[in-house]
């Protein structure tokens, strides 16, 4: 998705600076971004290292000048396990990638971000930061985090010219999975039985958020849907969700 997003701006003429611990996956979109290359800057690190994300803003800059924005995708899930089955290290890990790492990010480029005539901070939740997903507990949690920091954020600068959006996508095609380090051999003939958006699709709403100066930005039917569920019968909701993924968590 984040990669998607990359080569939409692009496209449309933007400038990217892509931040990953994976030079091999940013060489990958630099590719893909065709004639426009020169558009695309790729910049190897592990926003969870705070040391090494310190570094990037200046980096950008040296490169392209300014910074008018951000979008903080980069998230990781843990394997489809109850709480009590899961290790205290995992845990740490998840927290460290979806919701420090999130901070990292948003804390070294804020400053930039406030000297510019406007600019947007795009932080992507999801739909399990508004609505529990058994086997998914602390990947729930750390998004749940992000919801209410970025939330917090908008209310701290909306007398400046930085906006602020959170995002909300379901169920969407992408290689989160394989980028977590979950094995899921043995589950492939279970199903939530959750269609999943394209992830092609997935970009253009949340850029379309973007443009709109949204508050919240839903990315998907399920999303949209269970947003709203969740708000008028909780309960329902989280028990409505948890049969839907009773069997991956099985």
């Amino acid at each position: 998705m984040g990669r998607e997003m990359a080569l939409q701006i692009i496209a449309r003429g933007g400038k990217v600076a892509g931040l990953d611990r994976l030079l091999e996956a940013l060489e990958e979109t630099a590719k893909l971004s065709g004639a426009r290359v020169e558009n695309f800057l790729s910049i190897e690190a592990d926003i969870a290292d705070l040391k090494q994300i310190n570094k990037v803003p200046e980096k950008v800059m040296q490169h392209f000048g300014s910074v008018d924005g951000i979008i903080n995708n980069a998230g990781i899930i843990q394997p489809f396990v109850k709480v009590n089955d899961l290790s205290l290290d995992l845990m740490q890990r998840v927290m460290d990638v979806n919701f420090f790492g999130l901070v990292n990010v948003t804390k070294a480029f804020l400053p930039l971000l406030l000297e510019r005539p406007e600019a947007h901070i795009v932080n992507i939740s999801s739909m399990g930061g508004f609505l529990p997903v058994p086997g998914q507990s602390i990947y729930g949690a750390s998004k749940a985090a992000v919801k209410l920091f970025t939330e917090g954020l908008y209310a701290e600068l909306k007398d400046t010219h930085v906006k602020v959006s959170t995002v909300f996508p379901g169920a969407i095609a992408t290689n989160i999975t394989a980028n977590s380090g979950v094995d899921m051999s043995g589950m492939e003939k279970k199903s939530s039985g959750m269609t999943s958006l394209p992830a092609t699709d997935a970009a253009a709403i949340i850029l379309a958020g973007m443009e709109a100066d949204r508050f919240h930005i839903l990315v998907g039917s399920d999303s949209k849907f269970l947003y709203y569920l969740s708000r008028l019968a909780p309960e329902y909701a989280t028990n409505f969700i948890a049969k839907k993924m009773k069997a991956l968590l099985a």
